[in-house]
């Protein structure tokens, strides 16, 4: 069953020249290479041997303790969060399909927690508006979270720092929450979204709080490379949310 919650058999991972052990402690006592998705926990470290290799989804300036403890053990490790979005580095950007994985089953999710309907609906009966979605983020997670939205006949509305993703926002649809500020203000090293200014951040927060307070479902994809998430709706915006909202 070391697969089973992927609905792969224990045959099918034998036929590709796998061998199936008793416990996960067996397995960080025997291999000399580690592939994980998160990061391990610090008994999980315990068990790894001394100078042995960990590649898996890392936030190293968050993670700071587990990454202390990697080093105490002499294990070499690879952060999937740290390969560049670039050609070359394309085939290797894990973080990337993780990012569409996560934007389109928040939609999804929220989808099902809402005690509404999503599209439009002209019955005999009346008709029911569709649902209201923000997208606060335009990134990779962003974007999948917009189409799902929309594919599922929404009304997307999405906002991010960058402006040239303006034209990507409205391609699927969407409307773009645009503030008014310096075109360049959040936009960083390589096209990512970057730190802004706390003008920038209070004229975000009044704009986005007027349409939060409207929306049925708010999803938050929006990330800075190598820092903590920004946290777009404090304790005051979400007051404000409908009830029932997600």
């Amino acid at each position: 069953g070391a697969g089973a919650s992927s609905h792969i058999s224990d045959d099918m991972l034998k036929e590709s020249g796998a061998q199936i052990v008793l416990t996960a402690t067996d397995i960080y006592q025997q291999s000399n290479i580690i592939l994980k998705v998160n990061h391990p926990t610090s008994e999980e470290i315990d068990l790894m041997k001394e100078g042995s290799m960990l590649v898996s989804f890392m936030q190293t300036t968050k993670e700071k303790e587990v990454v202390k403890k990697l080093q105490s053990k002499k294990i070499n490790a690879i952060s999937m969060h740290l390969i560049p979005r670039t050609t070359l580095a394309q085939k290797m950007d894990a973080l990337s399909s993780q990012s569409n994985i996560a934007g389109y089953k928040a939609v999804l999710m929220g989808a099902c927690h809402i005690e509404k309907y999503m599209p439009l609906l002209m019955t005999a009966a009346g008709t029911i508006p569709p649902a209201k979605v923000v997208v606060l983020g335009a990134g990779v997670a962003g974007l999948q979270a917009i189409a799902t939205a929309k594919r599922l006949g929404a009304q997307v509305e999405a906002s991010d720092v960058r402006p040239e993703v303006k034209e990507q926002v409205e391609s699927l649809g969407a409307k773009y929450i645009e503030v008014k500020s310096d075109e360049t203000d959040g936009v960083g090293e390589g096209g990512y979204a970057k730190e802004t200014s706390d003008d920038y951040k209070q004229k975000q927060q009044e704009l986005l709080a007027d349409h939060i307070s409207k929306a049925d479902i708010v999803v938050t994809t929006a990330l800075i490379p190598g820092r903590p998430a920004p946290i777009l709706i404090p304790e005051e915006m979400v007051k404000r949310m409908q009830p029932g909202s997600v």
